[in-house]
């Protein structure tokens, strides 16, 4: 059964409950888990323009939030009793999906768990899904684990990243 389990993870509540879900199957499977967080540097080049030295800086403090949100994901898994393992993922030229569908193909990933909005209508349309790439590109089956309340999950990446780039300003 699922034995190498993916879980990209971005410290959103959203992401979290995807762990979770990921933390029970790898139990019932005895099974492994590998937490990737992938910068997407593309999507941060395209809106902060390459040449820009507060985008270095930017980029750094990305890096840095990044190894905080693998850390505590490691410390859950650890703290169920689950085995885990840690990977950050830098998607330049490439994009996120492409960056988690690699890393599913070159782990030997047997399924991929994350968490997902699950936005439908003009909400969708306006702001894209990730997961629904990702599911298009994976090499293995994709389980997609909805927020409890969108509400509550809705300003996460937006809080991600202005976090990041106060901490570059720092």
């Amino acid at each position: 059964m699922y034995q190498r389990i993916l879980v990209p993870v971005d410290g959103s509540p959203t992401s979290t409950g995807g762990l979770e879900e990921a933390i029970r199957i790898a139990k019932l499977t005895q099974g492994r888990l590998r937490l990737l967080h992938v910068v997407d540097e593309l999507s941060f080049a395209l809106a902060m323009g390459s040449e820009s030295a507060f985008g270095d800086e930017a980029l750094r403090a990305m890096r840095t939030e990044a190894k905080r949100v693998l850390d505590a994901a490691l410390a859950t898994a650890q703290s169920a009793g689950v085995e885990a393992e840690t990977r950050l993922r830098e998607t330049f030229p490439s994009t996120l999906s492409e960056g988690v569908a690699a890393e599913a193909h070159e782990w030997g990933a047997d399924l991929i768990v994350l968490g997902t909005h699950g936005r439908r209508g003009a909400k969708r349309l306006m702001l894209g899904s990730d997961a629904e790439r990702i599911l298009r590109v994976a090499p293995v089956p994709v389980l997609l684990v909805r927020a409890a309340d969108e509400k509550d999950a809705s300003g996460d990446l937006l809080r991600a990243t202005a976090s990041a780039l106060a901490m570059a300003g720092e």
